[in-house]
């Protein structure tokens, strides 16, 4: 079983959290360790019901007043946690498609790792918070082999099914064919296979790839294609052989090196503390050698650091 950072607290009580969170902002200066205590003790469904009772106490927008209140990488992270889990991804995919360019990392990482059912219902956010389709969106926003693989995640139709041993190997027959054993690659015989069959058949397929070819097909799909179409695919592959691996990647990723990527630091941390966050950072210590907890002190700082290793429990 997933183990999360966040669960729902049985001593839930909204009138008291409302009443904690208007407390803390009410008057001079802001108590952001009072907030931060209240928004890690909750599950996002329960602040879901405080965004109702603080409204119905106060006659105030709780959303509004923490933009008020707060600030930078602390606000965003706390109205993260706020946002439903399907409004939050709707809200990131909108943000990387709007705009001078297009985020093509946050695109490939939210439609490669969400289920067929999270999919459905970002899809629906989308459509309510922005008033247009996130296919429609994507389409305008992507093009060539990129885009094809993007539409068809989008789908939401991968399959769920045991993996078939004699397709297995079928498809990775086909898939060799398709890529090492030609002069070019046959895109679409991979996009067909990577976004249409469900994960278990999947690791299958590559396990059977790398009895007749002798690779990992990670590698494969780095050495066949290049910038955003490897890019997505990898996602895919990466999350269909190890999802928890693959977003302690993407943690790591986002605090290696010069700088850090906070918007990405904080989809990782906020979209996986309800689900398997716990596994993440066990992944993370056996992979990189410290604890996650180490890299967001080494890397993050003030209240947007305790906001960090309140929500991974650390």
């Amino acid at each position: 079983m997933p183990t999360p950072t966040i669960v729902s607290n049985p001593g839930f009580n909204a009138e008291e959290e409302s009443q904690a969170l208007r407390k803390a902002m009410k008057g001079l200066g802001t108590d952001e360790k009072a907030i931060i205590a209240s928004v890690s003790r909750m599950a996002n469904a329960q602040r879901q019901e405080v965004i109702v009772v603080y409204k119905t106490m106060y006659g105030r927008d709780l959303i509004d007043d923490l933009k008020s209140e707060l600030g930078g990488d602390f606000e965003d992270t706390v109205i993260a946690l706020f946002l439903k889990p399907a409004d939050f991804d709707a809200t990131c995919l909108h943000k990387a498609i709007s705009g001078l360019g297009t985020k093509d990392k946050v695109l490939c990482e939210i439609m490669a790792s969400r289920t067929n059912a999270e999919i459905n219902a970002i899809k629906a956010s989308y459509k309510k918070l922005f008033k247009n389709e996130l296919e429609k969106d994507i389409i305008g926003d992507t093009s060539g082999d990129y885009k094809r693989i993007l539409v068809s995640l989008c789908q939401a139709a991968r399959e769920d099914k045991p993996a078939d041993q004699a397709l297995a190997a079928a498809e990775a027959r086909k898939l060799l064919e398709a890529g090492e054993k030609q002069f070019g690659t046959d895109e679409a015989v991979f996009n067909t296979i990577i976004a249409l069959r469900s994960y278990p058949q999947l690791q299958a397929t590559f396990r059977e790839y790398k009895k007749i070819s002798g690779k990992e097909f990670l590698i494969v799909i780095q050495n066949e294609f290049s910038g955003n179409v490897q890019d997505g695919l990898s996602s895919v592959v990466m999350v269909a052989s190890d999802p928890v691996m693959y977003f302690a990647h993407l943690l790591h990723k986002s605090m290696a090196g010069a700088g850090t990527d906070e918007d990405r630091l904080i989809r990782v941390v906020v979209s996986r503390a309800e689900i398997d966050l716990g596994d993440i950072k066990t992944a993370f210590q056996q992979t990189y050698g410290k604890p996650l907890s180490q890299w967001i002190r080494d890397d993050c700082g003030g209240d947007f650091r305790r906001m960090l290793l309140a929500i991974t429990k650390e």
